[in-house]
This record gives C-alpha cells, structure tokens and sequence, in this order.
C-alpha cells in the first residue's frame, strides 16, 4: 500500500519533506517511523490524515502520516 508521509523541523535535515512510500499492507505508524530510522525517543505529535494517533495504529492505503519531533526551548 501507498502512504504520504509528511516530516517536519529537524526530521527533514537529511531525509525529505514529503515523500511516498510504499508498506506491506498491515503496516502500523510504527512500522513507517522504524522504516524511516527515526528515534522514538525524539517523536513529538504523530498525525494520520489530521488525526492524532499513537505508534500502534494501522495504516491504510492513500493515508497522510504527519511526523513531528518533540519541541524544546525555554
């Protein structure tokens, strides 16, 4: 199945910005974030099509994974 998937701030240094990917049907947020080599410890707000979702949710042909790491500052 075919997914896009959207990084932001630091995610995209290296990677893309928007890209399409293709996962074995079955395939969780989690799979996708494994995939990509992003930290888990680094994972702010996931987002599948503007919902808010957790690394367990199963993701279906022509969704929109959003990714977006954890913000810091002060």
């Amino acid at each position: 199945m075919q997914v896009t998937v959207k990084l932001f701030a630091t995610f995209r240094e290296g990677r893309f910005r928007t890209a399409v990917r293709e996962l074995p049907a079955g395939s969780t947020v989690g799979d996708l974030v494994a995939a990509l080599g992003l930290p888990p410890a680094k994972l702010g707000v996931l987002l599948v099509n503007g919902r808010h979702v957790e690394l367990d949710q199963e993701l279906r042909e022509g969704d929109t994974c959003a990714i977006f790491p954890k913000v810091g500052g002060g």
